[in-house]
């Protein structure tokens, strides 16, 4: 069966992100809202990606840190993520290898504060990060976490 072979349902990428989100659920109801557990399953997550996914992923952190110091950094199926108060994932960071994608994505749930109108954008594909795709990043950042 190829990895994206969905006559069974789901592919085999998203079986296995079943199953990370299962174990992190598990982890999360025994560290509570512990930011250091957080910070070290961010940290992990980002390590197992890809060098220029790591990159992306490792200067997004900084920026959410550095610009909504109050998200909660934690993963979502296995990708680091960042939420509210609530525990509600605002932003994530998807590696292009976590689905076999070209290209690593920022997204935004549907708790970001970027409702803009009757359409907006809710995830955004990062090849690299610019100085113009930095700012354009902690902008939403700010947004988003309201």
């Amino acid at each position: 069966m190829a990895a994206t072979d969905t006559a069974g349902g789901l592919s085999k990428e998203e079986r296995d992100a079943v199953k990370d989100r299962a174990k992190e659920l598990r982890d999360e109801a025994k560290a509570g809202k512990n930011r250091e557990a957080g910070e070290k399953a961010v940290a992990k997550a980002i390590a197992e990606m890809p060098e220029s996914d790591a990159a992306i992923a490792g200067r997004i952190h900084e920026l959410v840190a550095e610009h909504a110091p109050q998200l909660m950094p934690k993963t979502w199926y296995s990708q680091p993520a960042y939420a509210n108060k609530e525990g509600k994932v605002i932003l994530f960071v998807q590696s292009a290898a976590k689905f076999k994608t070209r290209y690593c994505t920022l997204g935004f749930s549907e708790d970001a504060a970027l409702d803009d109108g009757e359409m907006w954008p809710t995830s955004f594909a990062v090849t690299e990060i610019t100085p113009a795709v930095e700012k354009r990043i902690a902008e939403l950042i700010l947004r988003a976490a309201g």
